[in-house]
């Protein structure tokens, strides 16, 4: 594993996003600066960062928003981790061709080139989460990438509730779980309710990091973009599911988190779920039921 035996520092950009998109990749550069200058090696952006969350309706005018990768965002964020010599993981709304996009996150190494990219396995189709109009769902399969500092693997959004997902991932030898997010609340939805959801968005996440033995960040957005308040509370746990930091609800934040690499070693020699899979058993899981 990379970078074993070392504590690192990781970042996570939680903002608000503006209509325009050059705001937004301004204040995200000035955060991720924020974050390189508080020693974060390795730094993670929201979904989508570059707009606001475009899949509240489906409407074509939003295709315009897409780029393609290699393209704008990626040079521009590329030169900026060559400058700090860090890494950046990028939500970007891909133009591959015409009329194939996809929701994708890229890896920008410490050269300022991509070191992997991601694209969004598992697309959502739900009331102001109309992704499966605009994007093709992803071809990349569940990978990690090598950087100086860690083997990073990135999985984005709706992907978080997917055990399966986490654990490829973790097995392709992902020492952290990224995850960027844009997750809210609709705006007529009851306190009880939003408490619920939350607390299950950041249950499912905690126990892919306990499943696996390996830590896990999420960077979700905050504010209110037309029908949703994005909630914000932007996290990182240990590889046994204890949260060590966690962004404001109501607030921008950058969160500068150590994490300690030692401690997947630890966790998977106490508790090695890796160790006791029946690897000869699972067959069945590529079937939608079993009872078909």
């Amino acid at each position: 594993m990379a970078n074993d035996g070392q504590v690192l520092k990781i970042g996570l950009v939680q903002m608000a996003c503006a209509a325009e998109p050059g705001v937004n990749l301004e204040k995200a550069s000035a955060q991720i600066e924020i974050a390189a200058s508080r020693g974060a090696k390795v730094i993670c952006l929201q979904e989508l960062f570059r707009s606001q969350y475009p899949c509240q309706s489906e409407d074509v005018r939003f295709f315009d928003l897409a780029e393609p990768i290699p393209g704008p965002t990626t040079e521009a964020l590329g030169r900026l981790a060559a400058a700090r010599k860090i890494v950046i993981i990028a939500s970007i709304f891909e133009r591959r061709a015409q009329g194939v996009y996809h929701n994708t996150a890229v890896v920008l190494g410490t050269d300022g080139k991509i070191a992997g990219r991601y694209r969004k396995m598992h697309i959502p189709d739900d009331p102001r989460y109309y992704e499966k109009f605009y994007f093709t769902p992803g071809d990349l399969g569940f990978v990690a990438h090598p950087t100086p500092y860690a083997n990073v693997g990135v999985l984005v959004c709706w992907d978080q509730w997917f055990p399966e997902a986490a654990r490829l991932t973790s097995l392709a030898g992902a020492q952290i779980l990224f995850y960027p997010t844009a997750i809210g609340w609709h705006l007529n939805e009851l306190p009880e309710v939003r408490t619920s959801q939350l607390n299950a968005w950041e249950l499912i996440q905690r126990s892919h990091a306990i499943a696996n033995g390996v830590f896990v960040a999420a960077a979700n957005r905050v504010g209110r973009e037309d029908g949703l308040q994005f909630w914000g509370n932007s996290f990182v746990v240990d590889p046994f599911g204890k949260i060590i930091a966690r962004a404001a609800s109501d607030a921008e934040e950058v969160l500068v988190v150590e994490c300690d690499l030692t401690l997947i070693d630890q966790t998977r020699r106490n508790w090695p779920f890796l160790r006791d899979r029946r690897i000869d058993a699972y067959g069945d899981i590529t079937r939608r039921l079993l009872s078909d």
